[in-house]
């Protein structure tokens, strides 16, 4: 009896670990599959985004060609990011880019707002606006280029507008007008796309508030500002913060309609020109890591500000939220919802 009590007692040897019996399992599979769909994203990253990044880095610190010997130069590349004027002075034009990009999404929210309401024509205008976004920015630049020649379509829709063409400026020569005529045209392209974003951010907010505000004898602006607004602070965060990194680094425009020509290149014009047609590699690279620092910096001055521009509107959501809830039990009451 006693030795059937000790046998019976034994603890049962664990089986040693089959690897092929355990990819061949159900758990195994799943789990090869899910290594794989991680692993090639991230070797794809990796070779197309962060090695590449790397080699420029490493770049930057020497004095070279596509083709040819290299020489370290150490900081001297940054230090002469900053001294040349055709550097670090093209990007003072992002200025008017960055002011393009702010009257942009200033209109476009204030459309956004209109249309998110039962307007007649609204989905058709939609289109229209949200249509330049989807045409090429090269052809875009080739539509522009003639718009903008002398005497062409603005020049003869200004003329039939009473406008002598002696007296209209050369909207691509003129210094004191040429950076503006292409950001209005990096206005025209983006400004659909932001619209939309606002339009969907808006739809979301829940209709119950207007009416309940409505009772309260908010007007159409009180609305917007104390019930849209704080209920799209992401969206707008991020449309901002898109559009000014957008904006430090423009290309297109100048690029495609003056060849940065007549004080129209921008910083990427510029560094395209130093590394393709001068071929200073480093230089380039140089900046290009100067620029990324930039946009960085500016990326977290932007949250940061918007962090503190909309700490009063959390703190009040907060607070209001027992306010908010008799409004809208009052509302439904009123209305004789449960």
């Amino acid at each position: 009896m006693a030795a059937t009590t000790n046998q019976t007692t034994q603890p049962k040897q664990k089986e040693p670990f089959n690897l092929v019996k355990w990819a061949k399992s159900r758990k195994g599979q799943r789990s090869i599959i899910i290594v794989a769909f991680m692993f090639i994203p991230l070797l794809l990253l990796f070779t197309f985004t962060y090695l590449p990044f790397g080699e420029m880095f490493r770049f930057s610190f020497y004095r070279m060609k596509y083709i040819g010997p290299k020489k370290f130069v150490g900081l001297d590349n940054y230090i002469q990011v900053f001294k040349r004027d055709d550097c670090f002075g093209a990007l003072k034009l992002s200025l008017y880019y960055i002011g393009g990009a702010l009257l942009q999404l200033v209109l476009a929210l204030y459309l956004a707002t209109m249309l998110s309401f039962k307007v007649k024509g609204g989905n058709i205008f939609k289109g229209f606006m949200f249509f330049p976004y989807l045409i090429s920015g090269i052809a875009i630049g080739f539509i522009f280029k003639f718009f903008y020649t002398r005497g062409f379509v603005l020049d003869t829709v200004l003329q039939w507008c009473g406008f002598e063409l002696d007296n209209l400026p050369y909207w691509l020569r003129d210094q004191r007008i040429n950076n503006i005529s292409l950001v209005a045209t990096s206005v025209w392209r983006y400004f659909g796309q932001n619209m939309v974003l606002f339009i969907g951010a808006i739809m979301s907010v829940d209709a119950d508030l207007y009416e309940a505000a409505d009772l309260d004898g908010a007007n159409k602006f009180h609305q917007f500002i104390y019930i849209i607004l704080p209920s799209i602070k992401t969206i707008v965060t991020l449309n901002v913060i898109l559009s000014i990194t957008g904006s430090l680094s423009a290309f297109e425009p100048p690029y495609v309609i003056t060849n940065g020509g007549a004080g129209t290149g921008t910083y990427f014009v510029i560094m395209n020109e130093i590394a393709h047609v001068s071929q200073k590699v480093g230089l380039a690279s140089a900046m290009a890591i100067v620029l990324l620092m930039i946009i960085f910096a500016a990326t977290i001055l932007q949250k940061l500000f918007f962090k503190y521009v909309f700490k009063d509107a959390e703190d009040e959501n907060k607070n209001a939220g027992i306010k908010r809830e008799k409004q809208l039990a009052r509302y439904r009451a009123r209305k004789g919802l449960k």
